[in-house]
């Protein structure tokens, strides 16, 4: 079976968003696991902390955070680039350039 012809930096934004959605599936399960794991053991073993699945939570998300911003944020360099490429058109249309 051909491979159609492919936008490259379409196809490489689809495998990038493909693979942050892999990420935040991992990351639901498997916190979902260790705070079922919490529950059924050590829940009331009298340790009156924070509970330890907080810690892969937290850090892990927000790892898990700085992915979503890189892939569907504003925050990387290359949406800045394309948001000054597509100001710049703007502004030839307008004849300002």
């Amino acid at each position: 079976m051909a491979t159609p012809d492919r936008d490259p930096q379409l196809w490489r934004m689809a495998k990038t968003r493909a693979q942050f959605k892999s990420h935040a599936l991992t990351y639901v399960l498997v916190n979902a696991l260790l705070w079922t794991i919490w529950a059924l053991t050590s829940r009331h073993s009298g340790n009156y902390g924070l509970p330890w699945p907080v810690w892969p939570t937290l850090f892990w998300g927000i790892g898990l955070g700085i992915q979503a911003v890189a892939t569907y944020g504003r925050f990387g360099q290359e949406s800045w680039s394309e948001r000054e490429y597509e100001r710049l058109l703007r502004e030839r249309q307008a004849g300002r350039l």
